[in-house]
């Protein structure tokens, strides 16, 4: 495996309230776009992915997709919990989006609206769906994709981390070929760069640094209305 990820608070947000873990040795890549008031979304975003990495690696055994579920459903315990012990956090969440590559698979979990991507022989596949208003609106056929990404409701999540006691967070299960490259993102890089340009740019570039640094480059060109986060990573 090798692996390049960026984040950046882009050119409007006071703060990065998105979060990123990026571990090419235990296989292990996640991004998380908090929100809530008074910097609780980046509080939401960085108790998430650490709850979601301490469990996945030392607590119980079992089948690798149960266990990551299992620990994203342990990150949505202690962010919940978190907001439940203090004003300013109340009702703070975040997404989550992870990926964990045992062998020849990858083990995916999400929840909100940041994605993950598979680009493989030069064609780009979403493996989630947004979690979102506008998303719903996609997949009934009431938007179009471009329509959605200008929508003025587009932020606004139908499912999230943290926000309550139980959750509902969609998992898979992927088999992996050597040469596949998986992105995960933020909303702050598809909102302002569509798909097609996104495969576009990761087959242009071969070297995963530079491809990383194209896409941030052009989603601040292009505004960089809100936060945003690039993991990229190739399987060998």
């Amino acid at each position: 495996m090798r692996a390049e990820a960026l984040s950046h608070t882009g050119l409007v947000r006071p703060g990065n309230e998105d979060y990123f873990i990026s571990d090419v040795e235990r296989g292990l890549f996640a991004v998380a776009d908090g929100m809530g008031g008074h910097q609780a979304g980046e509080v939401a975003s960085h108790l998430a992915l650490r709850a979601l990495e301490d469990r996945l690696f030392n607590g119980p055994a079992g089948e690798p997709l149960s266990r990551l579920l299992g620990a994203a459903e342990f990150a949505n315990e202690i962010v919940y919990r978190c907001s439940l012990a203090s004003q300013e956090r109340a009702g703070m969440g975040t997404t989550l989006t992870a990926i964990w590559i045992v062998g020849s698979k990858g083990f995916l979990v999400h929840i909100g609206d940041s994605r993950a991507y598979l680009l493989r022989d030069g064609q780009l596949q979403v493996l989630t769906n947004d979690h979102s208003y506008v998303g719903e609106l996609v997949r009934s056929g009431g938007l179009t994709a471009e329509e959605a990404r200008l929508h003025p409701r587009r932020n606004i999540l139908t499912r999230a981390l943290g926000t309550g006691g139980t959750v509902n967070i969609d998992s898979r299960e992927i088999e992996l070929k050597p040469g596949d490259r998986l992105l995960l993102c933020t909303d702050g890089l598809y909102e302002v760069i569509s798909d097609e340009e996104l495969a576009e740019i990761v087959n242009h570039h071969q070297e995963l640094g530079e491809a990383a640094r194209e896409l941030l480059r052009l989603a601040l060109e292009r505004g960089g209305p809100d936060n945003v986060t690039v993991v990229l990573a190739l399987y060998e």
